[in-house]
């Protein structure tokens, strides 16, 4: 497990080092700031107001209107962020980084210059469809390749040199024999012989993982947003039945998941009170209320289109069988393939409006697939020791906490790049791209913040950080495409 807060953790950093990380992290973020802020309609209109470069009218004269003025003030901090750029660049010389740093960081400053004049092309010559899709993918590539020299500093900077690959992990550990008093052994005081009535009601919901729903519904609502959009196909009726059959299908895959894991939550700490772990709800019970709310939930699915209710068994089949018997116990990529399931509710969400699958909701699914493992690795490093005392081949526990640490900030880089192009689509604005950058830039922080503390508060905190950043983006994909 993660050291706690109370340990004194040791990373090899100076404040040399510290300063080039925290110019690096504060480049990239400008960087993602301005293309963001770029692609939004009010800066296209902006730019059409002051159609000139460097400045308006015939390149010298200042903004007649205040949207020449914005498109003046996006000049001018890309400006700020170069200048930053190259004294993260210069702090990093004298800091000392590695090839792959600077060479990261030249390629990043080599194509620098290259989205400037691509900006100067757009303000000239107008917007074409080519021309966008070329600035903002350099503008990408850019802020990817910052994170990416971020990643590796912070690894050579606090790694820990001893944590090394653990491939020899014992998957399937010897469950403890009856009567061994183990921390984890399962508590059988309140089997379902004796749980009241209360206690059993609890432990049925408890068999859903409601902590779940609220986050996988909004991922279904933003769908559905973004469809309606495109299409007339949003109803409440629709949006009811869509939600509806969304928890119950959530609530399916957590009775499964709890049926098929059992055993190996008696053998972990977080999960030994569990209900079927502590025998308050029989098996063919659980089996039976789960196959319900499969039915249920299909059943809604349907009554909205064909197509949802293919993808709700999907969702199901995956989470339930996929993932938790195939993927989780016998991969190191669990985490990264089992972002499927959570990414399947933004399809869902928009084929209950749209009928089929669009390139939008495609996009937003993306968005969901590579976050999960910027999210997820926190609490696997959180529950180091308790995932490898279940046999599970987590990251931490296979590949160590340095590589597991690295490896959250390159998929949210992934995250945000993938957040950065959903972002072109017209009925996303100046809300959606505000949000992403600002909590965006915090879930950086946090994940950097990791590296230093290396416990298992700081990896709780990014764990929420992360929670925030999707939870808020996805509102803001909601108020966007229906409010503003």
């Amino acid at each position: 497990m993660v050291p706690n807060a109370r340990q004194v953790i040791h990373v090899a950093s100076t404040p040399s080092h510290d300063r080039f990380h925290g110019l690096l992290a504060a480049t990239a973020i400008g960087v993602y700031l301005l293309l963001l802020v770029g692609v939004t309609t009010a800066l296209t209109d902006a730019a059409a107001a002051c159609a000139a470069w460097p400045v308006c009218g015939d390149g010298w004269t200042t903004p007649a209107t205040p949207a020449g003025w914005l498109a003046i003030g996006h000049r001018i901090a890309a400006v700020v962020v170069g200048l930053l750029g190259l004294a993260a660049l210069v702090a990093g010389v004298r800091a000392g980084i590695d090839h792959r740093v600077l060479g990261a960081m030249t390629v990043a400053g080599v194509l620098y210059p290259v989205q400037a004049g691509l900006g100067a092309f757009v303000a000239v010559g107008g917007v074409t469809p080519t021309l966008s899709a070329a600035h903002l993918t350099v503008g990408l590539a850019i802020f990817a390749g910052l994170v990416v020299a971020l990643a590796w500093a912070l690894e050579r900077a606090t790694g820990d040199p001893t944590d090394r690959p653990n491939e020899d992990i014992d998957l399937n550990p010897p469950a403890p024999a009856n009567g061994e008093p183990t921390a984890t052994a399962p508590s059988t005081a309140s089997s379902h012989d004796t749980a009241g009535v209360a206690e059993t009601a609890t432990a049925y919901l408890r068999l859903t993982k409601p902590r779940l729903m609220w986050l996988l519904c909004l991922v279904a609502a933003a769908g559905m947003a973004l469809a309606a959009t495109t299409t007339g196909g949003l109803t409440v009726g629709v949006v009811l039945a869509t939600l509806g059959g969304g928890v119950l299908s959530i609530g399916a895959s957590g009775t499964f998941n709890h049926v098929f894991e059992r055993d190996i939550d008696r053998r972990m700490q977080r999960t030994n009170d569990r209900p079927l772990a502590t025998d308050i709800v029989p098996v063919r019970n659980a089996l039976a209320f789960g196959v319900v709310l499969a039915t249920g939930s299909l059943a809604l699915f349907a009554w909205v289109n064909l197509l949802a209710a293919v993808l709700g068994l999907a969702a199901i089949v995956f989470y339930s069988v996929v993932y938790t018997l195939l993927l989780k116990p016998n991969t190191v990529q669990n985490t990264v393939l089992g972002g499927a399931a959570g990414a399947l509710p933004a399809l869902i969400g928009w084929v209950a409006v749209a009928g089929e699958i669009g390139l939008a909701g495609l996009g937003l699914a993306a968005v969901i697939f590579l976050w999960t493992p910027a999210h997820f690795y926190n609490l696997a490093l959180a529950y180091k020791d308790d995932y490898e005392r279940g046999g599970f081949p987590m990251m931490p526990v296979v590949r160590g906490e340095t590589e597991t640490r690295k490896q959250i900030l390159w998929y949210l880089a992934a995250t945000l790049v993938a957040a950065g192009a959903l972002a072109s689509m017209e009925a996303l604005g100046a809300l959606y791209a505000l949000t992403s950058v600002g909590f965006g830039a915090a879930f950086l922080y946090f994940a950097v913040q990791l590296h230093y503390e290396q416990t298992e508060r700081a990896a709780f905190r990014s764990f929420h950080a992360s929670n925030a950043y999707l939870g808020a983006l996805l509102l803001a994909v909601v108020v966007d495409t229906l409010v503003v």
